[in-house]
């Protein structure tokens, strides 16, 4: 059987480990590398040889999975793209699916789901975490004026109230007695709702859709 070679896109140390951990004990898949933001898989995989997998997190420190998987696709017909994410949401599957992805699991995937993954994508199919499917089959699809405001926490919200009144994420952190970490995972978060790349673009969105 051919060897899979699979790149790992993800920001957080502990999800790249533990992904490691179900991944290397599968004899018929190797790591071939393991990268930060879309900018490094965009450029490992401009090299040769390309891995036959791109394991891709949807929320990304520098951009979307969404466009990195766009510009992947653009760029590498051939590479397949697993979307890769903790949001089991209708709308983010669509989109990943419009843009060239070939399945979309969550993070809590287990290791007999994450070959089958694998597989089934090297040999041209499809595939869906099975809570993933289910949203698919029986999460309505919004309607067309609702689908540009996107449905944000209590949190998201507050934090996108005080992004709009020019608070870094530094003082939103004290303001809100939360970590710089969980501040900036909840602002990329409501970026990749909203479809945008950066806090200015996010702002004029939710000024339009007078959310703040």
């Amino acid at each position: 059987m051919k060897t899979i070679t699979v790149l790992l896109v993800e920001d957080h140390e502990m999800v790249i480990a533990g992904l490691k951990v179900l991944l290397e004990p599968l004899p018929q898949v190797r790591v071939a590398g393991c990268v930060t933001t879309a900018a490094a898989a965009l450029a490992f995989c401009a090299q040769q040889p390309l891995p036959d997998v791109v394991l891709l997190d949807i929320n990304l420190p520098d951009m979307s999975g969404i466009e990195a998987c766009r510009l992947l696709k653009a760029a590498h017909p051939d590479v397949r793209v697993l979307g890769l994410s903790t949001f089991n949401e209708k709308a983010f599957v669509v989109r990943m699916m419009q843009n060239g992805a070939s399945g979309y699991l969550l993070k809590s995937a287990r290791p007999a789901e994450l070959a089958e993954a694998l597989a089934a994508v090297c040999g041209d199919r499809r595939f869906f975490s099975e809570e993933v499917q289910n949203t698919l089959l029986h999460e309505p699809a919004p309607p067309a004026a609702a689908a540009a405001v996107p449905a944000l926490t209590r949190r998201e919200k507050e934090i996108l109230g005080l992004l709009a009144d020019g608070f870094t994420n530094q003082e939103i952190s004290e303001k809100l007695f939360l970590s710089p970490f969980t501040v900036d995972t909840h602002r990329r978060n409501i970026l990749l709702k909203f479809g945008v790349n950066n806090t200015a673009a996010l702002i004029k969105l939710a000024v339009k859709s007078e959310l703040v």
